[in-house]
């Protein structure tokens, strides 16, 4: 049974992030795998009706011919599935590269876009995406070296974001920016709504909210002087200062993740000191997942939101394998 608003997506790249080849890592899933998982997943006769969708090896060559990116839709589209929102190769070592950096790694950075706007194109050609954004951040990992000079780097940033929102915008795209503790000048709920005000093109750029790395955002884990919790909170505190956050970062919010966080951060392979995703039900979740989710998806429709994703991200294999972590999502959701 397909959902009627938002629709439900499930993200494909748990089965890379944090996954590897080196010791001590899990191997990647294959595209293909994640599909199958994603296609048993069923409660009550609800299922996912969607993906979204990383844009680099192994499931994609971001270089891949229109007829191999073609091949790809009719293999998701056999399961019944949309594409949603696609995730550009930024970062250093895929496409791109960071986008504090100078001019050589600034033009990488916007050649991921370009990247991600190509194969959007292919997919809304194809008719297996007719909604969803292009995610991006910042691609410069850490804020030490953005500290060094706060101000100047977080207009370096927005220049980027402002080439880039250009390019998504002549391709009739938008850019969704991941909020996420782990990324320079996006690692607060301050930073990250100052960043946004900075780049200044909401009709282009907005925000990616992730309930996980949000919930960081509450307690400062990167920016202490801009936290809105202390440890031991009350539930009155929590959603008076939920609700501050979500007022801010609401207007600005073009696409959304849910997920659950136990206020940990957590880190695999070369990707560290991230937002921890749990399974939905985790005892040690700090989240209602749907009263929380309320508050980013107010008046949803009015910015563009058609659906939402589950974000399992650098779950262990054996998790994403486990036909119950998807059923939970499902059962957790609260959305008809």
């Amino acid at each position: 049974m397909s959902n009627l608003a938002p629709k439900l997506h499930n993200a494909m790249w748990p089965g890379l992030v944090g996954k590897g080849t080196n010791e001590g890592q899990e191997p990647p899933i294959s595209l293909s795998r994640m599909l199958e998982l994603t296609a048993k997943a069923e409660v009550n006769g609800t299922k996912f009706d969607g993906i979204d969708y990383f844009l680099f090896h192994p499931h994609t060559d971001p270089e891949a011919t229109d007829q191999q990116l073609r091949a790809i839709a009719d293999e998701i589209a056999g399961h019944g599935f949309a594409v949603g929102s696609l995730v550009a190769p930024v970062w250093p070592g895929t496409v791109g590269d960071s986008a504090m950096g100078d001019a050589a790694a600034r033009g990488k950075f916007l050649d991921a876009v370009r990247v991600g706007c190509r194969i959007a194109k292919v997919f809304n050609e194809h008719g297996i995406r007719k909604y969803g954004v292009i995610r991006i951040d910042s691609a410069e990992f850490g804020v030490e070296k953005w500290r060094e000079d706060a101000t100047a780097n977080t207009r370096k940033i927005a220049q980027t974001f402002r080439e880039a929102a250009k390019i998504a915008a002549d391709h009739g795209e938008r850019l969704a920016a991941e909020g996420e503790i782990c990324w320079a000048g996006m690692h607060s709920w301050k930073d990250m709504l100052d960043l946004l005000e900075e780049v200044g093109m909401p009709g282009a750029l907005g925000l990616q909210a992730d309930l996980a790395h949000t919930y960081l955002y509450l307690m400062g884990y990167n920016a202490a002087e801009h936290a809105l919790l202390k440890e031991g909170y009350t539930e009155d505190e929590f959603y008076a200062a939920y609700e501050q956050m979500t007022d801010k970062l609401r207007p600005w919010t073009i696409d959304f993740h849910v997920a659950q966080n136990d206020g940990t951060v957590h880190g695999a392979g070369d990707h560290d000191k991230t937002g921890k995703h749990c399974p939905a039900d985790d005892p040690n979740g700090k989240l209602d997942i749907t009263r929380c989710a309320g508050y980013w998806l107010k008046d949803a429709p009015a910015r563009g939101i058609k659906h939402i994703c589950w974000d399992g991200c650098m779950f262990p294999n054996a998790m994403l394998e486990t036909e119950g972590t998807w059923n939970t999502i499902l059962d957790a959701h609260g959305w008809n």
